[in-house]
Parts: C-alpha cells; sequence; structure tokens
C-alpha cells in the first residue's frame, strides 16, 4: 500500500495527508529542518535538509506525516512493514513510528538506516522497531504517525525518500 509516490507538489500523501518540517524548536532546540518535494536523478522524492544541534538539549529534525486525520488510527496489521527508497549523505538516520501508545512527544518505535549516495530501497520489517522511551510493544493496528529522522549527533542533514509504502 501506497502511503506516498510524492507525485504531488504540495506535500500532501496519497493517504490524503499533509508533510511537515519539525525540529527541536519545539521544546528550546536550535536545529533547523526544511522539507520540500524535490525531483533527484529523475525521481519524485521528499528531501529533508537542515542542522542538527546538540546545543539547548537539542539534536533533532524530522519530516513527520499523520497516516489519518488528527486522533485516529491506521490499521497495519495486514502488512509486514515499511519500506522505502532512499538516498542521502552517508548518514545515519531514523524511521519512527508512532501509535496511540506513544503519549508523550518523545515516545516512538525506532529503525535506524544509514542513507549513501546512491539511491536504495530500504525494507523495515515492524519486528525490527524498538520501542522508545516506552513499555508498550509495537501494535500495527494503533498507528498514527510516520516520521524520519535525522537525530542524535551534530551533522548536516541531506536526505531523500521516494516510494514510501507498506509492503506485504
Amino acid at each position: 500500500m501506497v502511503i506516498d509516490n510524492f507525485a504531488r507538489l504540495d506535500l500532501v500523501s496519497t493517504m490524503g495527508t499533509s508533510w511537515r518540517a519539525v525540529s527541536d524548536q519545539v521544546m528550546g532546540g536550535i536545529s533547523t529542518a526544511s522539507v520540500t518535494r524535490n525531483i533527484i536523478d529523475g525521481i519524485p522524492c521528499l528531501h529533508l535538509t537542515g542542522e542538527v544541534c546538540l546545543e539547548n538539549n537539542g539534536g533533532f529534525i524530522q519530516a513527520t506525516l499523520n497516516l489519518t486525520s488528527v486522533g485516529n488510527k491506521f490499521d497495519a496489521s495486514g502488512y509486514t512493514g515499511v519500506c522505502f527508497s532512499v538516498r542521502g549523505n552517508n548518514e545515519k538516520y531514523s524511521v519512527h513510528l508512532r501509535t496511540l501508545d506513544c503519549v508523550r512527544s518523545w515516545q516512538s518505535y525506532r529503525a535506524h538506516f544509514t542513507a549513501g549516495t546512491n539511491w536504495e530501497t530500504i525494507n523495515f520489517p515492524f519486528e525490527t522497531f524498538t520501542p522508545h522511551r516506552l513499555e508498550a510493544s509495537l501494535n500495527t493496528t494503533r498507528l498514527r504517525r510516520i516520521g524520519i529522522v535525522a537525530i542524535g549527533h551534530a551533522f548536516h542533514a541531506d536526505l531523500a525518500v521516494s516510494e514510501l509504502e507498506f509492503y506485504l
């Protein structure tokens, strides 16, 4: 099931919800984030760029997408995981899933990857997502949001994501 193929120019996903940039500035950090729709090597993509800074207890930027209208859940239990194609700057990034069980802003289920300078498709089976600062196991019947995240150390983020989907 396609989450987004980035065909639209306005950052509205195939699911009808909008991508947005979020940074640690929401909690006093100074990291800067930009999310744009771009074409790289002829491939339509989401392009996350910015500076991840650790000052003021910061350290992240992200592109985030609600999977349904606010407050509702998305049932992905019929799928094996999430996959997408990426191209970046040889840095480590993360994909974060949030469910109705994530009641605090810092809680999520996380998987990590390194984005090389050539396009590569990566599969993330749901069982590889680890809970971050919560006890509940990932319940794929209760998904709310997906985030593509640059986090944890100071660096220049430059990440392109294409063909984001749930796979069987």
